[in-house]
């Protein structure tokens, strides 16, 4: 039973409420529900998805330290039709999700006097960073860490939860999807990013094979199985596409930009080139969706305000290409000028408009850090 827009308006508001609770959990269904639960992506695919599709970013990073599993459980109980992750190796060979190799900004890996040789500056991608990289250490070294805030100065309500989970393995994200679809009677989606692909690739840490062999275990290598795989590198997009059937995504991001492997291949095309409809017939060659940033939909003006939208969704569309943009957030320094509330830079603004503003581009879902207010948006929006 589809629920209305005042009903899910209590339902949602009550998950917010309760943190760690299964509000929004659906009733367990039937046997084939359940298989398609265990990761065998039933008989519709990615094309059955609610539209606008939620798409937990890094889980419910705007509540709860970005890549945990309580992140990626609070964006499930808040009702997120698929939960994000993003993954990088440990010098072992084990996929871990960070948003990046660098730890030190979402670890307490700095208060490890055991780790403190272990700093230093790597390029990664072009560019200088300094820290510590989950390619320097083991699985289980990594696993005497614990998580943190990554922005606390802007989530501050995040930080109480610091210290409170590890960081989890790809492999223990597959196996929590597999027993939360069990419980719920229904597959949980899950949106999965190589990082870095060709700077792993050189170092000996490939993703895409580790990755693959993931997905044939958990049975979620098919064209219909509850899985996305994306990457800003198209060629980390083409390798898995002959490893595993499951939908692909290529990321794109600023218009001037060159993906990774382009620089390093010598391929002078930049995103500008890949947006327009020769440059997204050549991706539907090997892709089933884009994951543009916001601005491609919709570019901002020098002040920061909303532009004229592009034609990207509508040639997209033409080539059968589903858009997931990225990332609408609910704080003030992430909105579009037009929808910022006051001068504080941490405090909500009008995301409510901005959001609306998006979805009449015609997307198909979208990367959010808080998906219980992207889901309420979405049910305005559509009025269900």
């Amino acid at each position: 039973m589809t629920q209305g827009g005042t009903a899910r308006r209590s339902v949602l508001g009550a998950a917010v409420l309760a943190a760690g609770g299964t509000a929004v959990g659906l009733a367990p269904g039937t046997a084939a529900a359940a298989e398609a639960a265990a990761g065998h992506g039933g008989e519709g695919g990615y094309r059955r998805l609610p539209v606008p599709t939620v798409i937990g970013h890094r889980g419910a990073s705007g509540y709860r330290p970005e890549h945990t599993l309580g992140s990626y459980q609070l964006a499930l109980d808040l009702g997120a039709h698929v939960i994000e992750q993003d993954l990088v190796p440990t010098r072992d060979g084990h996929l871990v999700c960070r948003h990046e190799n660098e730890i030190g900004g979402t670890t307490d890996v700095a208060d490890h006097p055991e780790f403190a040789g272990r700093h230093t500056t790597k390029t990664v991608d072009g560019v200088a960073v300094t820290g510590w990289f989950t390619e320097d250490f083991t699985l289980a070294e990594l696993k005497t860490l614990r998580a943190k805030e990554r922005i606390p100065a802007v989530r501050q309500r995040n930080t109480p939860y610091d210290g409170r989970w590890a960081v989890p393995t790809f492999e223990e994200v597959l196996r929590w999807a597999r027993r939360e679809g069990r419980r719920r009677g229904r597959e949980v989606w899950l949106h999965v990013e190589t990082k870095h692909p060709s700077h792993f690739r050189g170092l000996g840490l490939g993703l895409e094979e580790p990755l693959a062999r993931l997905l044939r275990r958990y049975g979620c290598d098919r064209r219909d199985s509850a899985v996305f795989l994306q990457s800003f590198e198209p060629s980390s997009i083409q390798r898995l596409g002959r490893l595993v059937d499951s939908p692909r995504v290529v990321l794109l991001s600023s218009a001037a930009s060159r993906p990774w492997d382009f620089e390093q291949a010598g391929d002078p095309r930049t995103v500008a080139d890949l947006v327009t409809p020769e440059g997204l017939k050549w991706i539907a060659g090997f892709a089933q969706g884009i994951g543009p940033t916001l601005d491609l939909v919709i570019p901002r003006d020098a002040a920061g305000r909303l532009g004229t939208p592009t034609t990207l969704v509508r040639d997209a569309h033409a080539r059968g290409l589903v858009l997931h943009p990225y990332t609408a957030r609910n704080e003030n320094q992430f909105l579009p000028a037009d929808f910022r509330r006051g001068t504080d830079p941490a405090a909500y603004g009008d995301v409510f408009g901005a959001l609306r503003t998006y979805f009449a581009q015609g997307i198909d879902g979208i990367f959010t850090d808080q998906p219980d207010t992207a889901l309420l948006a979405a049910a305005d929006f559509t009025g269900r």
